[in-house]
């Protein structure tokens, strides 16, 4: 006669579970006793191996519990499935679903962090995307997980600012694809980057060509550099000069505020620009006019004794240090002209270039050190002009030192070293 199985009862189990060993409710379920506690295990054999599978401790699940368990465990085991792998698996899956959490605002923070070493100017430009992302970006999606951002969320971001501004949504929008293609790529999203332009949002939002209002650099008109040059060569001090001899030369601030005397050759009155200091990376030569030689013989007499050339041309007020990128544009300030900017003065020069000269365009371009956008004829254009650009920026000098419409008369340079 067959063994009766043994159940278990709600009022049974608390004085079983002081008795050490294996009490079984039947079906493979059991209540097991050790000097740890008492707990559930589910005995089970699939492929023909026996197999103990832990239901959780009594003291959390009570024998009602234990059976709706087992009772799951047991139709998979049905189905040919080991209840046991299904678990393990299950918690793997939920495992990875957490390192998927990662918020946008992290991802944002480990993709800067990961290209800051390509950048050419590393703090700035992590600079401005930290803020950018987060006056746009993060106070809608920053504390999300990137794989719940969708395009709603993108529009809710870009919609605001696409038509009011159009660049600022335009370089928003290229950072939020940039960080959810590298979320992808590290595994912490699927699908397809709801931030890309081609093929979708191209079809939601109007061509930013189409809503922007295109804001120029404040350029003084031609005419009026003349008198200009009258008021700045009143100027005292080192920003004055600086100020001079990128008007003089159409140099970039940055390329002018970075001089050291080592690229400067007064003999040969070329300047020619380090590839590391360009817009472009290439060696840039400058042809320096008399006036331009003028500046810079000036600035010699506050050259450091000794200095071997890596001194600046316009030293600033901390030792060994340049002026501020702020130097420009203060100097327009206390001059009140601060409807001008410093870049616009490159417009000025262009706008005469073309106006007032016969000089070819090519010779203007590479006097801005502007980049051949015709890949083709960038390759065999090898040479840098230097005679043509010569007679070119003399002829700019001539032009800038003549009176101004009122008749006034170009004064000498003031003397600087008492301001520097």
């Amino acid at each position: 006669m067959a063994r009766k199985t043994e159940r278990l009862t709600a009022l049974k189990v608390p004085r079983v579970a002081k008795k050490p060993g294996f009490h079984a409710d039947g079906r493979g379920l059991y209540l097991q006793v050790t000097s740890g506690g008492a707990s559930w295990v589910l005995r089970y054999s699939i492929a023909g191996r026996a197999r103990y599978m832990g239901l959780g401790p009594l003291r959390l699940f009570g024998l009602a519990d234990a059976r709706t368990k087992a009772a799951e465990a047991q139709r998979l085991i049905h189905e040919g499935k080991d209840p046991i792998d299904a678990r393990l698996a299950e918690r793997a899956k939920a495992q990875l679903e957490a390192a998927k959490a990662i918020t946008f605002k992290k991802a944002a923070a480990s993709y800067i962090s990961s290209h800051r070493a390509g950048w050419k100017n590393a703090k700035k430009q992590a600079g401005i995307w930290e803020t950018t992302l987060a006056t746009y970006a993060e106070p809608i999606i920053g504390a999300l997980p990137v794989q719940s951002i969708d395009t709603a969320l993108v529009l809710k971001v870009l919609e605001p600012i696409w038509t009011k501004k159009p660049e600022t949504a335009g370089r928003v929008r290229q950072r939020i694809e940039a960080i959810l293609d590298w979320a992808k790529v590290r595994g912490y999203r699927d699908g397809e980057n709801p931030a890309r332009w081609k093929g979708h949002l191209d079809v939601l939002l109007p061509a930013r060509a189409k809503v922007r209002r295109v804001e120029h650099h404040a350029a003084l008109p031609f005419g009026e550099i003349g008198a200009f040059m009258v008021a700045l060569r009143q100027q005292e001090g080192v920003a004055a000069r600086a100020f001079d001899l990128a008007i003089l030369t159409a140099a970039r601030t940055n390329e002018t505020l970075g001089a050291r005397w080592r690229e400067i050759d007064l003999a040969e009155k070329i300047w020619t620009v380090p590839p590391e200091r360009m817009k472009a990376k290439r060696e840039h030569r400058v042809p320096l006019s008399a006036a331009a030689v003028t500046v810079l013989e000036e600035m010699a007499r506050l050259r450091p004794h000794g200095d071997n050339g890596e001194a600046y041309v316009f030293p600033g007020q901390r030792l060994g240090k340049p002026l501020s990128n702020m130097a420009f544009l203060m100097l327009l300030r206390r001059m009140k002209r601060g409807d001008l900017t410093a870049h616009g003065f490159r417009s000025t020069f262009r706008d005469w270039a073309a106006e007032r000269t016969r000089f070819e365009p090519e010779a203007v371009e590479m006097a801005l050190a502007h980049v051949i956008p015709n890949k083709v004829e960038a390759a065999y254009r090898r040479g840098d002009m230097l005679d043509k650009r010569r007679q070119l920026m003399s002829a700019w000098a001539e032009f800038c030192l003549k009176p101004g419409p009122a008749g006034a008369n170009v004064t000498a340079i003031r003397a600087v070293a008492s301001s520097a």
